[in-house]
């Protein structure tokens, strides 16, 4: 097969793990190649607690993947979560190195530079630095100032820190899955790129990305990422409170929940039986679905109010004209958006990324990170995928290998 570029993004989240294969096109635009999805065994509230069995879900979502695209995957773009991550503004200031005073991709680099220098805790280090606005001589709101003329240039930015623990065991398990980090993004960031429009941004909107094991809540203002938030709760513990309630396996539950769930009682819904195993597999019931709603209902609120509250918190109670978006695998339960509406008191809508065939919300922050990184340039090449030589021997070596690294290092 023909060298192409293409980007690979990983979403590897609390319930399932997520790895989307875009091409870029020579117009620019990124075809979606290549899908793989595998159950996530290893994280719990989006923090890894397995690195093994972290591996083995990355690895089956990246053979389906690659076997979807007929290619060897060699580098991967890597979501994080905001559970361990902090936002620091920052400001750096430089002088214009060239003698005529035009600014220069390398000025915009020094300046960025200049904005890293800032004061971390032991356990904190830097992931990113995300440019808000540049200023040119005392004139600000300037996006890109490349071209432009000036003698002293600088930039109001977003410093993006992680506890380096988490971010270390991120790496090593996208290492010992055989895989080159090309970038980490963060959630955040993917999912605005994708979900939310330019004029949303621009006047202000809350993203909110319900997930299996945490809740992301992001600010956007003025064309960036103002603020982010976590909350250690999400459709796992719907899950989780209808396995207990039903008496039930949480495969099962979480059936049940996608097939038949529903946030906020219509007079429209038909009420149906619905049967129920039990943990056994003997015991066979029929629950009514005003019983089910009943186990629902409680806990999606408390999702939302919780939501609430810190929406307040980071708008000082003011809710920004571009009202509240909803996307992840929790925004697909009906009527959580009417439910939204009335808790927020806002225009709540459902984010539907139409990104090439890839429309479910599910999908967003792979899909995002795709479009974050081919808008910033950043890709790597995959050729003809070789044959499988990889054997369970092969893989234990690899990991042997992996093990003795880090005792020398």
């Amino acid at each position: 097969m023909t060298r192409r570029d293409v980007i690979t993004g990983i979403d590897i989240g609390t319930t399932n793990v997520r790895v989307l294969v875009g091409e870029i096109m020579t117009d620019g635009n990124v075809n979606i190649i290549g899908v793989g999805t595998s159950p996530s065994e290893g994280i719990k509230k989006g923090s890894i607690i397995d690195l093994e069995r972290t591996v083995d879900s990355i690895t089956r979502a990246t053979d389906e993947a690659e076997r979807m695209v007929g290619a060897k995957i060699e580098s991967v773009n890597v979501g994080i979560v905001g559970t361990h991550i902090g936002l620091i503004n920052n400001r750096g200031v430089v002088a214009v190195s060239r003698d005529d005073k035009e600014i220069t991709e390398l000025d915009v680099e020094r300046v960025l530079q200049a904005a890293r220098v800032v004061a971390l805790p032991q356990e904190k280090e830097i992931i990113d630095v995300i440019p808000k606005e540049f200023i040119v001589d005392g004139y600000d709101g300037i996006r890109d100032p490349v071209g432009m003329l000036g003698v002293r240039l600088e930039v109001d930015a977003m410093v993006l820190t992680g506890t380096i623990t988490s971010m270390r065991n991120l790496m090593r398990c996208i290492n010992m899955a055989g895989f080159e980090v090309n970038a980490l993004v963060l959630n955040s960031l993917a999912n605005g790129d994708i979900c939310l429009s330019k004029d949303e941004k621009e006047l202000g909107v809350f993203l909110i990305d319900l997930g299996g094991g945490t809740t992301e809540i992001s600010y956007y203002q003025q064309g960036g990422l103002e603020d982010i938030a976590v909350l250690p709760i999400g459709g796992d513990h719907i899950t989780n409170d209808l396995a207990v309630g039903l008496r039930t396996t949480f495969l099962l539950a979480e059936k049940i929940k996608l097939e038949h769930g529903f946030a906020i009682w219509d007079g429209e819904l038909v009420k149906e039986d619905i049967e129920i195993e039990g943990i056994s597999g003997k015991e066979v019931r029929n629950i009514s679905s005003d019983d089910l709603f009943a186990f629902i209902e409680p806990r999606i609120t408390e999702i939302v109010q919780l939501c609430a509250q810190e929406i307040n918190r980071m708008s000082s109670g003011k809710l920004p004209p571009g009202g509240v978006v909803l996307t992840g695998g929790v925004s697909l339960m009906r009527g959580i958006t009417e439910l939204a509406e009335s808790i927020f008191g806002c225009t709540v809508r459902l984010a539907q990324p139409e990104y090439l065939g890839v429309k479910s919300p599910i999908y967003s922050t792979a899909v995002g990170m795709i479009h974050y990184v081919s808008r910033n340039k950043v890709t790597r090449k995959i050729g003809k995928k070789p044959e499988k030589k990889e054997g369970f021997f092969f893989n234990i070596w690899k990991r042997i290998k992996s093990f003795l690294a880090d005792i020398w290092e």
